[in-house]
């Protein structure tokens, strides 16, 4: 072990972002493994596919309506930083839309000379003659936000213009001349976990130390987030005391007004209705029971005065196998988006005088082995939808779903994107595992359908398994690309953690069952061994943020297992990762290294502390980004400090912009994972 939790570390100076020591190490280790990966054969190759696919104008323009526009932001090769723009429905629908641009990244990123990465904008209702645009500096969380007129084209100068300084919050328009506020740099100070604790209601024109306090939540919850309906003047605020925890507070006349619902639920407030989606279950009143992971709905009036006494009803109830993983509300209706053994159906549910109506939409979407991703393409006017199609052999579709008041569906394509990699010979299909204790895992295997079964095949496995995010097919060039056009075989994982089988899939592995998400990855490995699709020398695998964590895992826990270890902007030290950056906000998931009696069970799952020198490693590479502020960059270095005192081969790479993400422009998500493949082409194709 390497440390206890309340131990030295000596490779704590790392965790100093910025001193010169720590970036003159960062320095020496990024050229040397930069140069090593780009001086291999297949470097170049890699490299210039992705960026190609990342730049490639016949991408789809993903869009959104805001009155007569469809607003959306665009990247390519002359544009690297990119453009917000709009244009109209009806030159949408052309082959070559006419796109007038609003925001100009890149120029403004010369002019200002700041590496600015865009973060989204707020649209000023009805007359959509202002946005709030929401950029960051080289891609953190922590961003800044200025007022745009967009009839003149221009920013709106202080202090007549709204504009908040840089740091994690928001700015979210109330009306013309009134935004909320939320800033980590508030008076009231930042929570625990480095996000704002206070909403204020900021008037044009006034200075901002004057904005009015509308609520402030304690210092140990993780934050509070604001959600402003313009047109119908309605307000919920989510104060949010940690992760799977949350409280809707309704804005009204008479002051902010709580729902008393369970804090584990996910509460979404739609005009005058409330969805309550449950991670555990609630007994609202005696004989009256609703399962976990069930999709409640009601009156607000009536969940406002009691919500025991609410007529709820229950709109989803998932099994044992089948999991809600998305909730969509559009002008009357309430789309939901479940999971059954990993596959996607969809649901509408309308409210009627004889109560609530619901129909199946899946065959209608034509989703079929694909995941699908729905939004309101106007939820005060419309209940057509967005929808986008997309599997693993299957290029992205977006399609614009009719949805009239007899819940009748019809679809209209509108675009297509093009394959990115040849995908002749190449079958996806479903397998399981079995893991430690007997629960089945299931995994989808992508590769040649001729597939060799004498274990000869390179093949990467990649997983995720927490925070309840699932893991579903997607259509991903960069893989195709990098890894399936070479014959080689891509699978992923649905361990424990995530959400797959909803509320209990992902809390059977919190805390101390974390161990279990191991546990059914090294299982799939091992099935994948068995099976003969591939061997130990040949399999590599990959993780990203939590992922990290996971493959960090995998490296120090299951060495013999895998041939070769990808892990990018990873948790490694449990020990510390509260006390880093936004750390602090994932204790629900992960456990207090503080408290003694978690740090028992916590540092079993601890990869920095879990090394043991006795062992072997698999080759391993670290990325991470200098300018994460999320997950602290101080985790990988500090991991590739010690592999490398112990004599390890270890590959070490750190972007100097990117946020979490790990990168900012198509040329350096392209170095990013080009870096990575090449890394696996030499450890486990070569």
């Amino acid at each position: 072990m390497t440390q206890t939790s309340s131990g030295t570390d000596p490779h704590r100076w790392l965790e100093e972002v910025e001193s010169p020591q720590a970036l003159d190490w960062v320095r020496e280790r990024s050229t040397a493994s930069e140069e090593a990966l780009r001086g291999t054969e297949v470097f170049p190759r890699l490299h210039a596919g992705i960026q190609d696919a990342l730049e490639a104008s016949d991408r789809v323009p993903l869009v959104r309506q805001a009155g007569d526009h469809l607003y959306g932001f665009w990247t390519d090769g002359e544009h690297p930083r990119g453009v917000w723009r709009r244009t109209t429905w009806a030159s949408y629908r052309t082959e070559e839309p006419v796109w007038e641009v609003l925001v100009d990244v890149d120029a403004l990123a010369a002019e200002e000379d700041v590496p600015w990465v865009w973060q989204g904008a707020g649209l000023l209702r009805p007359g959509y003659d202002r946005a709030l645009v929401h950029l960051s500096r080289g891609g953190s969380d922590a961003g800044t936000t200025r007022e745009l007129d967009l009839t003149s084209g221009q920013f709106v100068p202080e202090p007549e213009g709204f504009a908040k300084p840089e740091a994690k919050g928001s700015l979210t328009w109330r009306d013309r001349d009134h935004v909320f506020l939320t800033t980590a740099d508030d008076p009231t100070g930042a929570t625990r976990s480095g996000y704002p604790r206070t909403v204020r209601l900021w008037r044009r024109g006034t200075p901002v130390a004057e904005a009015e306090v509308v609520h402030t939540v304690l210092e140990e919850d993780l934050g509070v987030f604001v959600h402003h309906d313009q047109e119908r003047d309605q307000t919920v605020l989510t104060r949010v005391p940690a992760f799977y925890r949350e409280q809707a507070l309704v804005l009204t006349p008479a002051g902010v007004r709580a729902l008393d619902l369970p804090e584990t639920a996910s509460i979404s407030v739609h005009d005058d209705q409330v969805a309550v989606e449950l991670r555990h279950a609630w007994r609202p009143r005696p004989g009256l029971e609703h399962a976990p992971g069930s999709l409640l709905v009601a009156p607000l009036e009536a969940v406002l005065d009691d919500p025991a006494a609410a007529p709820w009803t229950c709109l989803v109830r998932p099994d044992e196998r089948s999991a809600l993983v998305d909730v969509t509300w559009t002008a009357t209706q309430l789309v939901t988006t479940t999971l059954r053994e990993v596959r996607h159906t969809v649901q509408a549910h309308r409210s009627t005088p004889q109560g609530w109506v619901s129909v199946d939409l899946t065959d209608a979407l034509e989703v079929g082995l694909r995941t699908v991703s729905l939004a309101a393409v106007d939820d005060h006017d419309t209940d057509d939808l967005w929808v986008v199609t997309t599997g693993f052999l299957d290029p992205m579709t977006l399609s614009l779903a009719h949805l009239d008041e007899t819940q009748t569906l019809e679809l209209e394509p509108l675009r297509q994107a093009p394959e990115r990699f040849d995908a002749a010979g190449l079958r996806v299909t479903q397998e399981w595992a079995t893991s430690a204790d007997g629960t089945r895992v299931p995994y989808w295997q992508v590769g040649p359908a001729d597939l060799p079964d004498d274990g000869s095949t390179p093949t990467v496995l990649h997983g995720y398994g927490g925070f309840e995010q699932p893991l579903t097919p997607a259509y991903d060039p960069i893989v195709g690309r990098a890894w399936l056009a070479h014959g080689h075989v891509h699978v992923v994982a649905n361990i424990r953690g995530g959400g797959e089988f909803g509320p209990r899939w992902h809390q059977s592995a919190l805390r101390e069952q974390r161990p279990r998400a191991y546990e059914d990855f090294v299982a799939v490995a091992r099935d994948l061994v068995a099976r003969g699709v591939t061997s130990v020398p040949r399999l590599g695998t990959t993780g990203r943020s939590n992922g990290g964590l996971l493959v960090g895992n995998m490296l120090t826990g299951y060495p013999e297992d895998f041939g070769a270890v990808v892990c990018q902007v990873p948790l490694l030290d449990m020990a510390r990762y509260h006390h880093l950056l936004a750390g602090a906000s994932w204790m629900a998931e992960y456990g207090d290294p503080d408290d003694p009696e978690q740090w028992e069970w916590l540092q079993g799952f601890s990869p920095y502390q879990r090394f043991d020198a006795g062992r072997p490693t698999p080759p391993v590479y670290l990325a991470t980004s200098t300018r994460d502020d999320r997950v602290h960059p101080g985790h990988a270095r500090k991991m590739a400090a010690l592999l490398e005192e112990h004599g390890r081969d270890v590959t070490y790479w750190e972007n100097t912009e990117g946020g979490h993400g790990g990168a900012s422009t198509a040329a350096q998500w392209a170095t990013w994972h080009a870096l990575a493949w090449a890394f696996l082409h030499q450890r486990l194709a070569g």
